[in-house]
């Protein structure tokens, strides 16, 4: 198991948070991925995986604003 420093996440975000959410999200689409898709000997675990793309610069991101609901 690798260990990532706040830091480490923060460096390809504005900050860690941001860099915590984006890697779940990620980790998420992974999961959704087929096991036969998978590269064979990768038995990192997909937080693992997420982590290391985010600061190895591999996930490329945007912000979205939230719509406001309108109420009636």
């Amino acid at each position: 198991m690798r260990v990532f420093t706040p830091l480490e996440v923060a460096e390809g975000t504005e900050s860690k948070y941001l860099g915590v959410l984006v890697a779940a999200k990620y980790t998420r689409e992974l999961n959704a991925l087929p096991r036969d898709a998978m590269p064979l000997g990768e038995e990192k675990k997909l937080t693992t995986r997420a982590l290391e793309a985010l600061t190895s610069g591999q996930i490329e991101f945007r912000l979205v604003k939230r719509r406001r609901r309108e109420d009636p």
